[in-house]
C-alpha cells in the first residue's frame, strides 16, 4: 500500500502557502479573516501549523487567495512536467465510515483545475457548500452507484456513468448502496473568477 504525506507535512504546507499568499497580497490576518469568513483565531493556528483545517475551511481560503486547493496544499514547487506518485497524493477529507477524498493534482495556470479521487463507504454522504460563481464539476463513477445531490435534488449516477454540474450552489455526494463508490472528479473554476481575485489583490485595491 502507498503511504500518503502525513498530516503534519500537509499542515506545514498549508501554513507556509497561506502565509506566503497572504503576505504577497499585503493582507493582514484580520483582512484575510474578513474576506474569507475564516476566524482570525483559526488563521493564527493554521499559519503556525497547529491545526488541520477542514476541507470547507481550505476551500474558503483557496478561493479568497485566488489559488486552487492543490496550490494551497502544494508540498513542493511544481516542475514543467509533474508526475504524481500514489504516495504523494493528499487526503483532504475522510469520514469515520471509511470514505475519503484525495486531491491527485491541480493547477493555477489561468484556470483553477483539480483532479480528485473519492471513495464513499456504503451509507456515507459528503456535503459541500457552493463554490465560487461559475465553478463546474465533472464526475466519473468507476464503481458502485453514486447519488449526486444538487440544490436539494437527487441524481443517480451508476458505475461507468458520468455527470457535469454547476458547483456554485450547495451540493453533495451520497452512497445509498451496499458497495463502496469509487469516483474521479474534476473541479474547474473559470478564468473570470481568477481575474476577479487577481484584480482584487492588486496594489491599491480596497481592503
Amino acid at each position: 500500500m502507498h503511504r500518503m504525506p502525513d498530516a503534519e507535512a500537509v499542515a506545514a504546507a498549508v501554513a507556509r502557502n497561506t502565509r506566503r499568499l497572504r503576505t504577497a497580497r499585503g493582507w493582514s490576518l484580520d483582512q484575510l479573516a474578513s474576506r474569507s469568513g475564516v476566524s482570525k483565531g483559526m488563521l493564527v493556528q493554521l499559519e503556525q501549523a497547529r491545526t488541520n483545517p477542514s476541507l470547507g475551511t481550505m476551500c474558503k481560503l483557496a478561493e479568497t487567495l485566488g489559488v486552487s486547493l492543490a496550490g494551497l496544499v502544494e508540498l513542493h514547487e511544481a516542475p514543467v512536467v509533474r508526475v504524481v506518485a500514489a504516495a504523494d497524493t493528499v487526503r483532504l477529507w475522510a469520514s469515520e465510515a471509511g470514505s475519503s477524498g484525495d486531491l491527485l493534482v491541480g493547477t493555477d495556470e489561468r484556470v483553477h483545475l483539480e483532479l480528485w479521487h473519492w471513495v464513499l463507504a456504503p451509507g456515507d454522504t459528503h456535503g459541500s457548500e457552493a463554490h465560487a460563481a461559475g465553478t463546474r464539476e465533472l464526475i466519473h463513477v468507476v464503481s458502485g452507484s453514486l447519488t449526486l445531490l444538487v440544490d436539494g435534488a437527487e441524481h443517480p449516477v451508476p458505475a461507468g456513468g458520468a455527470a457535469l454540474f454547476h458547483a456554485d450552489r450547495d451540493h453533495g455526494y451520497a452512497n445509498r448502496g451496499r458497495r463502496p463508490v469509487h469516483l474521479v472528479m474534476v473541479v474547474l473554476q473559470p478564468d473570470a473568477d481568477l481575474d476577479e481575485w487577481t484584480a482584487d489583490a492588486a496594489p491599491g485595491s480596497p481592503a
